[in-house]
């Protein structure tokens, strides 16, 4: 079938499918998609937002008309039932460029996340589209969904077609059950429930996990005064008591003394999860977010690890639509994907243990947090959040630094030989399979402008202090324009004059980024690396000294399923907001 009705049919309008759909649209791609309700969900679920999902945002050219819906550097604080900090979490690092952690209010942000979607002439977003039906065509999918009235009840049956189709569309998902993976973990029987309250009756910022033995709880500070509650209930304590009013104010007199005062907008019960599929695909069908992993609320990140999947499907879904690499590249979507996910998912499920302690066991997770308060260390483990598995990419799209082997990148990379072995280095870890930071650099267009801002979101090549086409052959070379490859070239502040002139007569564009605060130095000064290749995703996928530069990319070409032949220049023009 050559002729589809759509590139990727998105199967539901949660803030996963929204982003992937915004994402495939900013890079030139079609996009349907499908949504059983008849409006977006109205109410707040996800509360945190991490630096990692703010550089998608800005990829994705929403961050600026995002950004009035959050409140930045979101504190958490771990609290006992007498109201003792056992544990703070204030990450002050900046490394991606922008705070580590947000509150957020999610109805608004997937509002904004929608209306995104209208930039977009190929792009739709069906409401009322129940997805009933899915069909492997080989070379694409046929999508059946029916289309639902208002009174619920079923109008017609539609069907499209299209070369992908992703499921979005939550815990449920028919598109996970319809792959017939295994969905694994557990769903411990724990209930909790939510109250969202409007004009904060306590006025504090940030959050408090509260592991009180009598009744554990979550009190959370939200932007445009909003203040979240949940309260874990009893085993003895049916669902249905959360509907008695009495009951409520109950619960929420040890915070405020007056509940009946209290503006309620949304109150409701859930139960955590944590779970993960076997795979995330099946021929040319994909789940994301919570139709491919749940887990618990305790770190708030359901939300970001949804959007983690996004990121790394949509560029590459973008790269096989337009013949720039085989359909072998999405293979590495689940391999890169599911292990960070089941990692989280166990940090999360130990976080709710810690949480839900009875009096014993919290006397002594408390007398614990006292000892371990007292060791620097230790403590900056919990301040600085490096407790949280950051996505480190060991298979999938990677380069091996010391053997430049393609698909696969061992942490360590000096008792593995090769040149990266033999020179002198004051860390001895690979930066492979790891997040690009994102510090300021001034250039010859832009000045005082975030990293992302130069490299844009397709391919970069980037050394230090050095033209990055040095060693690059004519065949290199012609990689490096049939992949949109930016060549950039990090220069001390100092040295950027020199270097843009220096550099204007070489056989291929170099942008030159000047490091004003020194972060760029100080990044390649710790690592056994002159080059860097990073992917669209701002990973990087290959790190070397400068003179490999051919073994590289012939690693990368292989490592990521690139196409050997012309490409067309398809690529459309950023719009404005989006990644330059």
């Amino acid at each position: 079938m050559t002729n589809f009705d759509t590139d990727v049919v998105v199967i539901g309008a949660g803030p996963v499918g929204l982003t992937l759909a915004n994402l495939l649209g900013i890079r030139g791609h079609r996009a349907a998609v499908l949504e059983a309700r008849d409006e977006l969900i109205d109410y707040p679920r996800g509360v945190g937002l991490d630096d990692e999902s703010i550089r998608t945002l800005h990829t994705a050219g929403l961050w600026e008309r995002i950004q009035p819906f959050t409140v930045p550097h979101h504190v958490v604080r771990l609290v006992n039932g007498t109201g003792r900090v056992l544990a703070t979490n204030n990450p002050r690092t900046q490394e991606f460029g922008y705070p580590r952690k947000h509150g957020f209010v999610q109805p608004l942000v997937d509002k904004e996340l929608a209306e995104g979607l209208a930039r977009f002439p190929d792009t739709e977003l069906r409401f009322g589209h129940k997805v009933v039906g899915l069909e492997d065509l080989g070379d694409g999918v046929r999508v059946t969904a029916r289309r639902l009235g208002a009174d619920g009840k079923e109008t017609e049956t539609v069907a499209l077609t299209a070369r992908y189709a992703v499921g979005c569309e939550g815990g449920s998902s028919f598109t996970r059950k319809w792959m017939g993976v295994r969905f694994e973990g557990d769903s411990p029987s724990t209930r909790w429930v939510v109250v969202d309250v409007a004009n904060d009756p306590i006025g504090t910022p940030s959050v408090y996990l509260g592991a009180d033995p009598r009744r554990p709880y979550v009190s959370i500070g939200l932007p445009q005064g909003i203040r979240r509650w949940e309260f874990m209930l009893h085993d003895d304590e049916p669902t249905e008591r959360c509907d008695d009013p009495a009951f409520m104010r109950r619960l929420l007199s040890r915070h405020v003394p007056d509940p009946s005062a209290l503006q309620i907008i949304n109150q409701r019960t859930f139960t955590h999860h944590g779970r993960v599929a076997s795979d995330f695909r099946k021929g040319r069908v994909f789940v994301a977010g919570d139709a491919a992993h749940l887990m618990p609320v305790w770190l708030g990140q359901g939300w970001n690890s949804g959007i983690r999947d996004a990121t790394n499907l949509a560029w590459k879904l973008s790269a096989v639509l337009a013949d720039e690499a085989t359909d072998a590249l999405l293979d590495t979507y689940t391999e890169e994907r599911r292990k960070h996910a089941s990692d989280m998912i166990d940090v999360n499920m130990a976080a709710g243990t810690v949480m839900k302690m009875g009096r014993f066991g919290g006397a002594v997770r408390d007398a614990a947090a006292s000892a371990l308060n007292l060791v620097p260390k230790w403590k900056s483990y919990f301040t600085e959040l490096r407790f949280k598995p950051m996505p480190r990419y060991a298979a999938g799209v990677v380069v091996d630094q010391a053997t430049l082997t393609p698909g696969r990148a061992r942490a360590g990379f000096k008792r593995g030989g090769g040149p990266a072995s033999f020179i002198d280095s004051a860390g001895a870890l690979s930066p492979v399979g790891l997040q690009f930071i994102q510090p300021r650099v001034n250039t010859a267009d832009a000045m005082d402008v975030l990293l992302d801002e130069v490299t844009g979101d397709w391919w970069t090549l980037a050394t230090w202090g050095t033209d990055p086409t040095a060693y690059l052959t004519a065949d290199d070379l012609a990689l490096v324009r049939r992949h949109r490859m930016k060549l950039v070239s990090f220069m001390p502040e100092t040295q950027r004059p020199w270097a843009e002139k220096r550099f204007a007569n070489s056989p291929a564009p170099v942008t030159v980024a000047g490091d004003v605060t020194g972060a760029l130095k100080n990044w390649f000064d710790v690592r056994a690396c002159g080059l860097v290749v990073l992917r669209p995703d701002h990973f990087v996928a290959a790190a070397s000294l400068t003179h490999q530069a051919p073994r590289v990319l012939a690693a990368l070409r292989a490592a990521a399923s690139l196409t050997t032949e012309p490409v067309a220049a398809h690529a459309p023009p950023p719009l404005e907001g989006a990644s330059a």
